[in-house]
């Protein structure tokens, strides 16, 4: 007489569903909470069993999408790229960015502690234009053999090696602020130095 495999069969799956579902019911709920000395507390218990103010997952997740995080800073490759991160540092109002993107080799305490809160003033104006200026024309001596004259004009920044920023001054008469950085080639990146 055959034997009945239906039964057996209803009863493997059956033992096989509640086997899986299991471990599911048996989780319980995480509490995220802030204890009494300040620190983040994960438990299973609520949080007001520990004396601790409950933190909302779904507060914390938007609050940390309300404030994004600039994009990282990555050293200008191109003038169009130095230009375009000067820009972007002026859009946030950020003059740590902005400093970021100097070349600070070279320069003493006080002069590097001038520089900051100089360009902290500056961020403060709207950024009217930035600019390479425009190529100067040749000079006739450009041809000539002198080695000291050509020493001297290869000393002189080149106008494609500079970036003229002009910012609305807050003087009374209007005009704007124009700030000159020589653009230096280091590491293979460009950065800035003031030319001011």
């Amino acid at each position: 007489m055959p034997r009945p495999t239906f039964p057996l069969c209803l009863a493997l799956l059956s033992f096989a569903l509640l086997a899986r579902v299991t471990p599911a019911v048996a989780q319980t709920e995480i509490h995220r909470c802030i204890g009494a000395n300040g620190g983040a507390v994960f438990t299973d218990q609520p949080c007001a069993a520990l004396q601790a103010t409950p933190v909302s997952p779904a507060a914390a997740a938007a609050n940390s999408s309300a404030v994004a995080a600039p994009p990282p800073t990555l050293c200008a490759a191109s003038v169009d790229g130095l230009r375009q991160s000067v820009i972007d540092a002026f859009a946030g109002r950020d003059a740590n960015r902005l400093a970021g993107l100097i070349l600070w080799d070279g320069y003493g305490r006080g002069a590097a502690i001038a520089d900051i809160r100089a360009l902290t003033t500056l961020m403060k104006q709207p950024l009217l234009g930035v600019n390479t200026p425009p190529a100067a024309p040749t000079s006739a001596h450009a041809g000539s053999g002198d080695p000291v004259l050509q020493a001297a004009q290869s000393k002189v920044p080149q106008p494609a090696d500079q970036l003229v920023l002009r910012t609305a001054d807050s003087d009374a008469d209007g005009s704007p602020a124009t700030w000159r950085f020589d653009i230096v080639r280091a590491a293979g990146c460009l950065w800035l130095r003031n030319a001011n």
